[in-house]
């Protein structure tokens, strides 16, 4: 508790602004998703995706597809699991019940996926691996569109809300709109995690974590890492540090 309460107040010092301490409390789950828009909180225990919110607790699982990759629950309504190792994408209701799943090995036009998440009216980003570009999949229509020309650096992270696309490299961040265009390019080495809110950007390094708000066209320093951080949310101008114990929840201005 006492490292926690350090990081805090090195990261106000650092930034000279307003970065204070709004709640820090207990989390035991293997992995902090985040917290939806109805004050919903969503965790993975043993590869089981669990919802836990006022109106009760909801899991959802399936031993058949292997280790969850990664939940996007930008639309709290149509949340995406997303399974790597068998490529598939499974849609999940309010409740975690299953709406619908997408194999993408069963399409008649194959796609090797690394990443899958919500594009908004019944598309996705999909980060094709065989090609490295990535690409927008209409479900509905089952049509694809390539968005971006290939990416040679090695990718470390992707972040997206349903305007846009970051991809985290070894040595840049790159920002794609849905219509195909490469909008921007900031320059950075050592990022481990990228998350994302409406533009705003925060990225874990091995020393630092580093914020960009969507005015601002550089990344500043945030603060030192004295905890382990285990996953990060970025919400309502908040910053959601889990380290594998406790969420720490500060504000970034």
């Amino acid at each position: 508790m006492i490292r926690l309460l350090l990081f805090l107040l090195i990261t106000a010092t650092t930034l000279g602004q307003v970065s204070t301490l709004k709640d820090s409390y207990l989390l035991v789950a293997d992995s902090f998703i985040g917290i939806d828009g109805y004050e919903s909180t969503y965790t993975i225990t043993d590869n089981i995706v669990i919802k836990s919110g006022v109106k009760g607790d909801f899991q959802f699982s399936d031993i058949q597809l292997g280790s969850v990759t990664s939940v996007d629950i930008l639309n709290p309504l149509k949340v995406i699991v997303y399974y790597h190792e068998f490529n598939t994408v499974v849609f999940l209701d309010n409740r975690l019940s299953e709406i619908e799943r997408i194999n993408f090995n069963n399409l008649p036009d194959f796609i090797n996926t690394g990443a899958a998440q919500n594009a908004g009216n019944n598309r996705l980003w999909l980060l094709n691996t065989d090609t490295q570009q990535v690409e927008i999949y209409n479900y509905s229509t089952k049509k694809r569109t390539e968005i971006s020309q290939p990416i040679t650096d090695e990718i470390i992270d992707v972040a997206s809300n349903f305007n846009y696309f970051f991809i985290l490299t070894d040595q840049e961040i790159r920002k794609y709109n849905i219509y195909g265009g490469l909008i921007n390019v900031f320059k950075i080495s050592g990022g481990k995690m990228m998350v994302q809110e409406n533009e705003d950007l925060v990225v874990m390094t091995d020393s630092q974590l580093l914020f960009k708000s969507k005015e601002n066209s550089n990344f500043a320093p945030h603060s030192k890492q004295e905890i382990e951080i285990v996953n990060l949310q970025l919400r309502q101008d908040l910053l959601y540090i889990y380290n594998g114990e406790k969420i720490a929840t500060i504000s970034l201005y």
